[in-house]
């Protein structure tokens, strides 16, 4: 007897956290790939995850601390305090950067196959956690150059490289989302990221901010969270303020839930669009 296969409307949502643990594996396979794609037929390869931040430090060094003379707190070198603020956002910004434009990049498997759209972009910014490590590892030379020697605290970095994950997800799931039905959200992108880049304290201190604009400053979630890698790395440099770090908890964790229900809101309509 032939077995009855049912299909009944409805099903995919209604099992759509089951599915993204039955296709685990997709994670693994989706980020090696990518992994691989993005540095196929680079001359230097992998080494750009290095050149990237390095060179941004090297910008941002000589702006911010050369010729505009910000003022520094702790007892690093300017070029480490610089650093240890790139490392959160050029994770959070190559996550969102890459998970935006991952479904359009693999429309021929989503027109196809089903799976849990949502293993695309979360294999993207899983991704781009390789590179995290490889320009953490750069941290490490930095210091040994400039003979400085990390706080213990250093080994809570996690925790905010976990915060970090939460908001490059979030922002990521709904930029994708969005990116799939309105094309002009691949010109959108670079700008928030580029601006992002400049309203986050990567070349200054979080202390310069007046109190006046302290509200609408900490609304953007990769304030508390390079706050925190600072405290984390360099001694003398405080702990992230309690509203600060509340909101990049709060705002983090906000855009998760809201990517997620537009992600998820759009699925279904994302074979034909794509």
């Amino acid at each position: 007897m032939k077995q009855k296969i049912v299909i009944e409307p409805g099903q995919s949502r209604k099992n759509f956290w089951k599915d993204l643990w039955r296709y685990r594996e997709l994670f693994y396979i989706l980020s090696w790939r990518d992994i691989k794609v993005r540095y196929k037929q680079t001359v230097i390869g992998i080494a750009w995850s290095v050149i990237r931040p390095l060179l941004t430090m090297f910008v941002f060094t000589v702006v911010f601390g050369k010729l505009a003379k910000m003022p520094t707190e702790g007892s690093a070198p300017y070029a480490i305090l610089v650093y240890a603020a790139m490392l959160p956002w050029q994770f959070f910004a190559s996550g969102l950067t890459e998970s935006s434009s991952s479904l359009i990049s693999n429309s021929n498997l989503i027109s196809k196959v089903y799976f849990p759209r949502l293993i695309i972009p979360t294999s993207s910014v899983i991704t781009s956690l390789i590179d995290f490590f490889i320009s953490l590892g750069l941290l490490g030379l930095l210091m040994l150059y400039f003979g400085y020697t990390p706080p213990l605290r250093a080994l809570l970095f996690p925790v905010f490289l976990l915060l970090a994950l939460v908001a490059s997800l979030g922002v990521g799931f709904l930029l994708t989302a969005l990116n799939v039905k309105y094309r002009d959200f691949r010109y959108v992108v670079p700008f928030i990221v580029q601006f992002g880049l400049y309203i986050s304290p990567v070349g200054f201190s979080s202390r310069i901010i007046p109190d006046k604009y302290a509200f609408w400053y900490n609304l953007n979630p990769m304030v508390g969270i390079i706050d925190g890698f600072r405290w984390c790395f360099i001694h003398g440099n405080p702990f992230p303020e309690s509203s600060t770090l509340l909101s990049a908890v709060l705002v983090s964790t906000a855009f998760l839930f809201i990517g997620v229900s537009q992600f998820r809101r759009m699925e279904r309509s994302f074979a034909d669009h794509i």
